[in-house]
């Protein structure tokens, strides 16, 4: 039972606080600056998702070296995608590449 309290306790905070910003943003007209600078956050998110994961190990901590597979695997997946625009090929690509890394390196 009390976890159930908690998972409702967490939804209706997390909803509350987007649903109140979205009432509010809906009923007013941002200015173009703000709305410029909006188009922004999706890719500010997913590189502050993307860029621990890719550059922090649990061993050493940021790790630029040979050894990282997600750094390499990432760069085979940025390569591929800027080339191909496809998303799945960027997908099997870049995990076959880290996939390998793994075991190679």
């Amino acid at each position: 039972m009390n976890e159930f309290l908690l998972i409702l306790g967490m939804f209706l905070v997390t909803f509350g606080v987007r649903y109140l910003v979205l009432a509010f943003v809906s009923r007013i007209t941002l200015p173009a600056l703000v709305q410029r600078a909006l188009r922004y956050v999706p890719a500010a998110v997913l590189s502050a998702i993307i860029a621990p994961a890719m550059l922090i190990t649990e061993a050493d901590g940021l790790d630029f070296s040979l050894r990282n597979a997600a750094l390499i695997a990432s760069l085979a997946a940025i390569l591929i995608s800027w080339r191909t625009k496809n998303l799945l090929l960027t997908i099997v690509v870049g995990m076959g590449v880290y996939l390998l890394w793994r075991v190679l390196v």
